[in-house]
């Protein structure tokens, strides 16, 4: 039973995590954010749990950056903004994702659309300060 308590504590401080950050992080980044508050987790927890939030709709993947996965506890659909020199990841909440261009790509490809993902990339404000 203690067990199961354990497991439930850890998953719900996952999942707080990425709701609390708009920092969109990677596995690795969560669980660096949750060491102190929880010693005992590890990143096979972190991962399973990140793989178990999507797939339950609680959580999305927003992009791969360098090879790594980043999350979004935000799941209804927004732009987001990735910059190519800090690897920042940024929502844009403002960029209405217009339901044209899913009509638009379904006219074209003549296949069914079922989410749409508006990703930009360049430098972000302080990089191209720089």
């Amino acid at each position: 039973m203690e067990a199961a308590v354990k497991q439930f504590r850890k998953r719900n401080a996952i999942l707080a995590c990425l709701q609390g950050t708009t920092s969109h992080p990677s596995a690795e980044m969560v669980y660096e954010m949750l060491q102190k508050e929880h010693p005992d987790i590890s990143l096979a927890t972190v991962y399973r749990n990140l793989a178990r939030f999507k797939s339950q709709g609680l959580v999305s993947s927003v992009a791969t950056v360098r090879g790594v996965e980043r999350f979004d506890a935000m799941t209804h659909p927004h732009a987001h903004f990735i910059c190519c020199g800090c690897d920042a990841v940024m929502d844009l909440p403002r960029m209405e994702i217009p339901e044209s261009l899913s009509q638009e790509a379904e006219s074209i490809s003549g296949c069914r659309v079922q989410d749409c993902h508006l990703t930009f990339t360049g430098l972000c404000e302080k990089c191209a300060s720089k």
